[in-house]
């Protein structure tokens, strides 16, 4: 089957892409169709679900092993670093904002490698 487009007018040819792209859509539709059932055969020759393989089936499960990675990248707490000396359970890290006590300890004078775990 031959066209002849050199024959056709701008209106012409416009309706003949519009036919051809609805032509490929509805072929590829039912190629899909195909190939999804070729391969729910082939999951179901094997024993298995087509959604069992490909991980798409919907419940609790995948949804908590997908939270798991995220908690895995937190980052740990930093290390203290430095210890209040009046008292032990105030610690920094050495980072971020500098707690009163240890500005006050370093304006009093002390050094803050005293201070240091």
């Amino acid at each position: 089957m031959k066209i002849n487009l050199k024959g056709m007018s701008r209106k012409d040819l416009e309706k003949l892409r519009a036919d051809v792209d609805k032509a490929l859509t509805k072929v590829s539709k039912v190629e899909k169709a195909a190939a999804l059932e070729a391969a729910k055969k082939a999951a179901a020759a094997h024993g298995f679900s087509l959604s069992e393989l490909t991980g798409s089936a919907k419940s609790a499960a995948p949804k908590a092993a997908t939270k798991a990675p995220a908690a895995a990248k937190r980052k740990s707490a930093a290390v203290p670093r430095f210890a209040n000396p009046a008292d032990a359970s105030q610690t920094w890290t050495g980072k971020g904002r500098q707690p009163n006590w240890f500005k006050d300890a370093v304006a009093g004078g002390a050094d803050p490698s005293s201070m240091a775990i």
